[in-house]
C-alpha cells in the first residue's frame, strides 16, 4: 500500500502537469496578457502558497506587472537595470548583498534570445509546518512556469510588434512611392539648346525632405530650385510634398520671385506650426536677355562658374529660410548678366556635411574643385558622384544627397 507521503508526491506531480497543461492551451488559445498574468499569479499565490511575489516584466519599459505579499514601495524601491540585470542565473536573495533583495528568497531571471524580459522575485511569509519553504519545494516548477509564460508573453509583443512594423514598411513603401512621382525625372525636364540640366537626387531614408525642380515659364524663360527641409522621416516628407504642390500652382509666366517667397512662407507658418522650416534656393533665367534672377532663402549658397572668365562666385543673397518667421522681414533679389557660358551647382546639406572618415568636412571644396574647369555639366556631375562616392553603400552619407546643376551656353 502507496505511503501518503508518496500519494501526496503523485498528486503533485499531476498537479504539476495539469497546471502547465492548462498554461500552455491558454497560451494556444492565444490568451490576452493580462489573463495569463492571471493565471500565473493563481498558481503561485493559491496553489503554490508563495508568501511573496514581485514580477517585474519588459514591453516598451520595466514595469511591475504582479506584486503580492510585499508592500508596494519596497517593490518600487527595485531598480531593475542596477538591482536586477546584474543577475543571469537564479539567485538566493540571502546571498546579494543588496538590502533591496534581501527580503525575498529567490531571483528568478527570464532571458529570450539572450535578452532580459522578466525577473520574478518570490519568497515566503512562513515556512511550512515540516519546515520545509514552498519557495524551495516549487522552486523548479515556478521557474519552469515563469519561463513558459513570459518567454510567451514576449513572443506574443514581438508578434505584434513585427505586425505594427510590417504595416510601416508598407506605409513607408507607399509613402515613397508617391514622393518617387513628385520628385522630377532630370530626362522629362523641358528640353532647350540654350541650357543643360543634370539633377542627382539619394534619399537617406525611403523617404526624404529634398526638393529640386527645373520648369519652363515660357519659351525662354526657365525657374528651377533646390530645397530642404529641416528634420527627417515622414512628417518632413510630407511638408515637402505640400510645399512643392503650392510651389507648382504658382508657376507662372511673368510670376516674381519675392512674391513667391512670402506665399511659400505663409504655407509653411501654417502648416508647420513652426516645428520646421525650409531652405530653398529659387531662380529665372531667361535666356533672350541673358538676365539671371535669384533668392537664397536660407540655403546653402551654390557655386556659379564662368568658364570664360574662370570667374567663382557664391550665390548668397535672398532673405531667411521658408517659415523660420511669421513674416520675412526683408528679401533682396539677386542679378547677374551671364555673358559667357557658365556652370551652376545647387545642392543640400547631405552634400555640405559630408564628412571623410577623418571627420574632414571637404565635399564643398571637392565641388568646387569639380565645377572649376572647361568640361560640360554632365562631366561635372559623375566627377562629383564618383569623387564623394555617392551611393546607399556610402557609410558616411547620413542625409539627404540632392544635386542640381545647369549649364547656360
Amino acid at each position: 500500500m502507496a505511503s501518503s507521503t508518496s500519494i501526496r508526491r503523485l498528486q503533485f506531480c499531476n498537479f504539476k502537469l495539469e497546471s502547465l497543461l492548462a498554461i500552455t492551451t491558454a497560451i494556444n488559445d492565444n490568451l490576452p496578457v493580462e489573463q495569463l498574468l492571471l493565471k500565473f499569479e493563481q498558481l503561485l499565490l493559491e496553489e503554490l502558497k508563495l508568501g511573496k511575489v514581485v514580477v517585474f516584466a519588459y514591453s516598451t519599459r520595466w514595469k511591475i506587472v504582479l506584486q503580492s505579499g510585499t508592500e508596494l514601495s519596497d517593490a518600487q524601491n527595485i531598480d531593475v537595470t542596477s538591482d536586477l540585470l546584474p543577475y543571469k542565473e537564479i539567485t538566493t536573495g540571502t546571498s546579494t548583498e543588496n538590502l533591496r533583495l534581501k527580503n525575498y528568497d529567490f531571483i528568478i531571471p527570464v532571458y529570450h534570445s539572450d535578452k532580459p524580459i522578466a525577473f520574478v522575485l518570490i519568497g515566503d511569509v512562513e515556512e511550512e509546518q515540516d519546515g520545509v519553504s514552498p519557495t524551495i519545494k516549487h522552486l523548479h516548477f515556478v521557474q519552469t512556469l515563469t519561463n513558459i509564460i513570459f518567454v510567451a508573453v514576449e513572443n506574443k509583443r514581438l508578434f505584434i510588434e513585427n505586425l505594427k512594423q510590417e504595416g510601416l514598411k508598407r506605409e513607408m513603401e507607399l509613402a515613397s512611392k508617391v514622393q518617387n512621382m513628385l520628385i522630377p525625372d532630370s530626362r522629362t525636364f523641358p528640353k532647350n539648346p540654350n541650357i543643360a540640366v543634370e539633377a542627382y537626387y539619394l534619399p537617406h531614408y525611403q523617404v526624404g525632405g529634398d526638393y529640386y525642380d527645373f520648369e519652363a515659364l515660357s519659351p525662354n524663360e526657365f525657374f528651377f530650385c533646390i530645397a530642404d527641409v529641416s528634420g527627417k522621416g515622414i512628417s518632413a516628407a510630407m511638408l515637402m510634398s505640400n510645399f512643392q504642390a503650392t510651389l507648382q500652382a504658382y508657376l507662372t509666366e511673368g510670376m516674381h520671385l519675392e512674391a513667391l517667397i512670402r506665399q511659400l512662407n505663409r504655407i509653411v507658418i501654417r502648416n508647420a506650426q513652426g516645428d520646421r522650416f525650409i531652405t530653398f534656393f529659387a531662380g529665372i533665367y531667361n535666356y533672350l536677355s541673358r538676365e539671371f534672377r535669384y533668392i537664397n532663402a536660407g540655403h546653402n549658397p551654390p557655386y556659379l562658374y564662368d568658364t570664360h572668365t574662370s570667374e567663382f562666385e557664391t550665390l548668397k543673397t535672398g532673405c531667411v529660410g521658408v517659415g523660420m518667421l511669421d513674416e520675412i522681414p526683408s528679401i533682396q533679389t539677386g542679378r547677374k548678366y551671364l555673358a559667357n557660358r557658365s556652370k551652376l551647382i545647387m545642392f543640400t546639406d547631405g552634400i555640405a556635411e559630408l564628412q571623410t572618415q577623418n571627420g574632414d568636412e571637404i565635399a564643398l571644396e571637392q565641388i568646387q574643385s569639380c565645377l572649376s574647369d572647361s568640361k560640360n555639366i554632365t562631366e561635372t556631375f559623375s566627377k562629383i558622384k564618383s569623387l564623394l562616392a555617392l551611393n546607399k553603400e556610402n557609410p558616411l552619407v547620413f542625409d539627404d544627397i540632392t544635386l542640381l546643376g545647369l549649364e547656360f551656353f
